[in-house]
């Protein structure tokens, strides 16, 4: 097993819970940005793994988001040592950031970066701030919240922001640096990326192709169908990462699903200044990938 190269911890993360985790042969490691399609991923492995479209718990409790300081390290583990099956783990984590076993699987998903910071824009807008504080225990926010531009006009601020990005994943750079990595080690035998417009494109063929990477059952249509946006968006009780009460609206959660609306949103200077930041922070056969 490889020690983690680097370390990630924010005030809801840390990626040290990763480092006496009991891994077991087959174990699944789910490595996304936000708003990239985690949930999806988990869907799918879920449906794979399990095989059926009745899922025996939420979702989030299968697969529990393993470095998220909401939950006690020891609960989750316990959780996890007390499934029978293959298991599917959730992480924010960089593939760096958390150890790498010969003979367990990596998935990273990869989508469009200004697509993504959309979703993750209004995804900001539906957290219980004040319950993601006392679940993690930081102080509790203060005052009014501030009052947020709209998103045409949040979106360039975010392409041009300055940050480190091992400190801030969910800027540009934390995306780009994210994919780099996963992208440097798409050769090796235990790694998979997807990207969201193939599951978007072809959902069954993406899901026949994992199962026979993980060496799982061919997916029945039903399991197909079981995995598609609009069936998850009906199942949001069920299905959206929020056992303990971190969002507002569940259904929400699940908002279009779709692909393009990052890039709608900008000018053509915009996205020509997009193009140019990102060819600074990417090796362009993955941007060639990535912005297909």
């Amino acid at each position: 097993m490889l020690t983690p190269r680097h370390s990630y911890r924010s005030d809801e993360e840390d990626s040290a819970r990763w480092t006496d985790f009991p891994f077991r042969d087959g174990d699944i490691v789910i490595s996304t940005r936000s708003k990239s399609g985690t949930t999806w991923i988990q869907m799918i492995c879920a449906l794979l793994v399990l095989g059926t479209p009745e899922l025996p718990a939420p979702l989030t409790v299968l697969s529990p988001w393993l470095d998220w300081l909401g939950e006690p390290q020891g609960t989750v583990y316990d959780r996890l040592a007390a499934q029978p099956h293959r298991r599917f783990i959730k992480t924010h984590t960089p593939l760096d950031g958390v150890p790498l076993h010969p003979r367990v699987h990596y998935v990273v998903v990869a989508r469009h970066p200004l697509d993504m910071a959309v979703s993750l824009y209004h995804q900001s807008a539906n957290l219980d701030r004040e319950r993601i504080a006392e679940l993690t225990g930081q102080p509790a926010p203060t005052g009014p919240p501030r009052e947020r531009p709209a998103v045409r006009d949040w979106l360039p601020s975010w392409v041009d922001q300055e940050v480190d990005p091992r400190a801030e994943l969910d800027s540009l750079p934390g995306v780009l640096l994210h994919l780099s990595d996963a992208w440097a080690r798409r050769h090796e035998p235990n790694v998979e990326l997807v990207h969201y417009d193939d599951l978007l494109a072809d959902l069954g063929g993406e899901m026949r192709r994992l199962a026979d990477r993980w060496k799982l059952p061919s997916p029945a249509p039903e399991l197909v169908e079981a995995a598609t946006f609009g069936r998850m968006r009906e199942r949001a009780d069920r299905l959206a990462p929020d056992t303990l009460g971190v969002l507002r609206d569940r259904q929400a959660f699940f908002r279009r699903g779709g692909s393009g609306q990052g890039r709608d949103l900008l000018d053509d200077a915009a996205r020509a200044r997009y193009e140019a930041r990102a060819a600074t922070l990417a090796p362009p056969d993955l941007l060639t990938w990535l912005h297909r």
